[in-house]
């Protein structure tokens, strides 16, 4: 059965770095497309970053230059390393996998979650 389970959210300062980590079991983890996705209080689910089967990046214009999304496929574990971090990136944050190598930003294009880890930025 396929399983993602993040870890690494926490509570931060404005301008602080946090490391999230998404450990997968269950399916050819090398296949497929991962992404991360959160969630604010109130407001709907948005794509953060997505990293393809070919170590291809993408991520949303909100945390370019202060995000970096990379896998080790040896390890079935993706990280999104976060630095720079502001108040309005707090969040649930959610990792996804996509049974397509390419890319994609878009939470229909994913069919498994993870239970989400909590990342709160603030003083």
């Amino acid at each position: 059965q396929l399983q993602l389970v993040e870890s690494g959210g926490g509570l931060v300062q404005p301008g602080g770095s946090l490391r999230l980590s998404c450990a997968a079991s269950g399916f050819t983890f090398y296949t497929y497309a991962i992404g991360w996705f959160r969630q604010a209080p109130g407001k709907e689910r948005e794509g953060v970053s997505c990293i393809s089967s070919g170590n291809s990046p993408a991520y949303a214009d909100s945390v370019k230059g202060r995000f970096t999304i990379s896998r080790d496929n040896a390890k079935n574990t993706m990280y999104l390393q976060m630095n720079s971090l502001k108040p309005e990136d707090t969040g649930i944050y959610y990792c996804a996998a996509r049974a397509r190598p390419f890319c994609s930003m878009t939470l229909g294009d994913f069919r498994s979650w993870g239970q989400g880890t909590q990342v709160t930025v603030s003083s």
